[in-house]
């Protein structure tokens, strides 16, 4: 592209020359040589989508993997490996369109074995159509699609991270094509080893007395855990296996403070398995079917002891089997574009909990849950420069707790006249639904003081989303949003008057509400100095009139800003450096206050050997430790305060070997309801 520009602005050179000259005129000229540096754009939009030229973004950063990389796209942060995209309450991560029904921390592992050189491109949509079969605001992952001529090609990748503990693993990725065929790998082995420590001082009142009761709970965790992706496709007939099966898994609580020395032991007494496979088919017509089923399960054991004496003990067991199909059918009516469908999904949750001794309440509980839904959309896109996407659905819900029909809108619109300036709009509705172990009500027990209780009359709640952004010159974005979470759930520490136990429940409140405005800005020095700024500032208010029996309405201005750098010494340089910082206001959740908390994170990347096939990449995140906040409870009779001092600074070595050009350059989820928390 830069040689065609160049050739043009020569041709068009010449050209002027010859039409200011005398036609009798010789001249003799040495021209010097004509270079055009273009910039590619960051940002695209259209229909309410914001298309983002990741691989370009991250190409000089220490980063190896999908997970990573989605931390510098606009708007998004990776807070310790979750990602949150500001403006949106939640978001849902699918690969090429289509959503894994992967619980949420299966995904992320999938995602962090997956090459960062896989990147096209990623789409982000606050308001997804219809047709995607998720509600609310998407990350939409795009990997390159393998050719014949590219044969095979892959990369291994080992690495190394201490986080107080090491943690070492590697993977394997591959891609082949052959005639119609593609296939595509992802292998991940890792052993992770975890350590985290929490101190809290609860000024109990109890008895119209207080007690102060101090704790200094440390847990740590170990496993194996092994990550498979796995896809065979026949033209638009596609076959997908994805897996995680954790085995080896321990987990200790200890806990020391007034009222003693605890041991909590957690031990799965089989390996964690993740097992989903998945069919889908495109015909030429527009019509496209699948269906995938999805198989968890996890039984876990609970010991807890008081110095050497023992206490009591748990066996608690899950097993979900959930089947899932859907039908889409898409139209072109001249300059419309209509879209409508179907989805079902049946799940059977079978889960328990025995304690031995037998003195407290046990449960044997089968929890069937179908969920039913029809949509219909349209899309245009004008010659004046306005495109839209709106969709709506009709969802039923039902399990033996409720049963509900929703109504889900769906609307997402873009103005573009010239690049200079883009202007989208999204509107968007979702119900979010508990998770199936905390709706069998069982109690999991911390030590003799603090429990977590699961709660039968837990009700899904409705979040109202909505979302203006402005993109000027497709690289600077303002998004201006609101939020609002009509019965929405907090899980929070709260002192019961009936007894000295701290209670952790999830419960529903009036509502959250925030709305805010954030601002991206990437900027830099030619090749040596490139950087990205962000600035979020909004309003966060949370309201319960039923907290247990007390109630809250708890409000405050939050700012978070980011500054991300990347450096190089020259253009062909192979080692390039990162220097981030990120920080956060004092902000809240729920009842309780959090003080502020910052990071810094750095990194070097060398790329070497043959046609740069291998790379190192050596990075430390939080290297102060300070991304841990403090948190306060002072309201309503209760006195609460929690530091966290967990480990979140770590180093990081990895080292990476590509095979056969595995270059950039060459070419539902739902929130996850699986698993039993602790």
């Amino acid at each position: 592209m830069r040689k065609a520009i160049s050739i043009a602005l020569f041709i068009t050179y010449i050209s002027a020359i010859a039409q200011t000259e005398a036609p009798d005129t010789v001249s003799a000229r040495q021209l010097n040589e004509v270079v055009v540096n273009g910039e590619k754009p960051q940002v695209r939009g259209e229909a309410g989508v914001m298309v983002v030229d990741l691989p370009a973004i991250v190409r000089d950063k220490p980063v190896t993997n999908v997970l990573e990389a989605l931390g510098y796209m606009p708007g998004v942060m990776n807070n310790n490996g979750m990602i949150r995209l500001t403006g949106a309450s939640d978001v849902t991560i699918i690969l090429n369109g289509e959503l894994t029904n992967m619980p949420i921390q299966n995904l992320y592992r999938l995602l962090y074995t997956t090459p960062v050189d896989r990147l096209k491109n990623v789409e982000i949509m606050y308001s997804a159509p219809a047709k995607y079969h998720v509600n609310g605001a998407v990350i939409n992952v795009v990997l390159k699609t393998p050719r014949p001529i590219d044969g095979l090609q892959g990369q291994v990748r080992t690495a190394y991270n201490n986080a107080h503990y090491g943690s070492y693993g590697a993977g394997l990725a591959a891609t082949y094509a052959v005639d119609d065929w593609t296939f595509d790998l992802n292998y991940g082995l890792s052993r992770n080893r975890s350590w985290s420590r929490e101190e809290t001082w609860s000024d109990h009142l109890h008895n119209s007395r207080r007690t102060m009761i101090e704790d200094d709970m440390r847990r740590i965790a170990r496993n194996w855990c092994n990550t498979v992706f796995a896809s065979a496709a026949w033209k638009t007939l596609r076959l997908t296996y994805n897996g995680q099966i954790t085995s080896d898994s321990k987990t200790w609580g200890l806990s020391s403070g007034t009222l003693g020395d605890y041991t909590n032991a957690y031990n799965m007494l089989s390996p964690v398995g993740y097992h989903n496979i998945a069919l889908r088919y495109a015909a030429p017509s527009g019509l496209t079917v699948g269906g995938d089923y999805t198989r968890y399960s996890e039984n876990r054991s609970q010991s807890l002891f008081k110095e050497t004496d023992y206490l009591f003990g748990s066996n608690n067991l899950q097993d979900i089997n959930r089947y899932h199909v859907y039908l889409d059918q898409q139209h072109q009516l001249g300059k419309w574009q209509l879209t409508y469908g179907a989805e079902y999904q049946h799940s059977r949750d079978h889960s328990s909990q025995h304690y031995y001794p037998g003195e407290m309440p046990d449960f044997d509980d089968i929890l069937n849950e179908e969920v039913a839904s029809l949509y219909i959309g349209t899309r245009r896109s004008f010659d004046w420069g306005l495109s839209f996407d709106a969709s709506a659905k009709g969802e039923y819900f039902h399990n033996k707790y409720q049963h509900n029909w929703n109504f889900i809108p769906q609307f997402g619109a873009t103005y573009y006249n010239t690049p200079r300036s883009i202007f989208q709009l999204n509107l968007s509705t979702q119900r979010i639904y508990p998770s199936y172990w905390e709706l069998h009500g069982g109690t999991n027990y911390i030590n003799d003081y603090s429990m977590v209780i699961g709660n039968p009359k837990l009700q899904p709640y409705i979040r109202y989303d909505a979302q203006f952004d402005y993109i000027l010159r497709q690289k600077y974005i303002a998004t201006l949003y609101f939020q609002y979470g009509d019965k929405a759930t907090v899980q929070l520490p709260y002192q019961s008057p009936d007894a000295l136990n701290l209670i952790y429940q999830t419960i529903n409140t009036n509502y959250k509400r925030t709305v805010g405005l954030n601002l991206y800005a990437p900027f830099g020095v030619g090749y040596i100095w490139n950087a990205t700024a962000t600035a979020n500032v909004f309003n966060q208010r949370e309201k319960a009139d039923t907290f247990h029996d007390i109630s809250f309405d708890n409000g405050k201005w939050i700012f978070y800003g980011e500054l991300s750098n990347s450096f190089k010494f020259s253009q062909t340089c192979p080692v390039s450096l990162s220097v981030d910082f990120s920080y956060i206001s004092p902000s809240v959740q729920g009842i309780a206050d959090l003080s502020g908390i910052w990071r810094v994170d750095a990194g070097v990347k060398w790329q070497f050997g043959k046609k740069r096939c291998c790379e190192l990449d050596l990075r430390a995140d939080d290297i102060f430790n300070t991304w841990s906040p403090t948190m306060t409870i002072d309201k309503a009779g209760q006195d609460y305060k929690m530091k966290v001092r967990d480990m979140t600074r770590n180093i990081r070595l990895t080292f990476i070997w590509r095979f056969n050009g595995f270059r950039p350059e060459d070419t539902d989820i739902d929130t996850s309801r699986f698993g039993m928390g602790k």
